[in-house]
């Protein structure tokens, strides 16, 4: 599902609401996980997942094509954790 499916979905299940305010709402919520992971805070939704951010070190890779060593330079990187309920639901309840 895309970010424009979703809104749709949304809307379509509250009709009293506008297409434009669900789209606003919906970028609203992604913006303010965002920014909350840019400032390095952990995000959690009860019963969906909790959005974190990982440091990944600096390392020496390697060029797939040439072979030659290449210096790779420390990141952070988002990571996304279910929780026990999606996980639940994924697997059908057999956990």
């Amino acid at each position: 599902m895309i970010k424009s499916e979703l809104v749709q979905t949304i809307a379509n299940r509250n009709p009293h609401l506008f297409l434009r305010d669900v789209e606003n709402i919906v970028n609203a919520i992604f913006d303010e996980i965002g920014e909350a992971l840019a400032e390095g805070n952990r995000v959690e939704l009860r019963g969906f997942g909790a959005f974190s951010v990982k440091n990944r070190p600096a390392r020496t890779g390697r060029n797939p094509r040439t072979g030659e060593s290449v210096y790779v330079e420390e990141k952070w990187v988002p990571f996304f954790k279910t929780g026990k309920e999606l996980r639940e639901r994924l697997n059908g309840g057999s956990e």
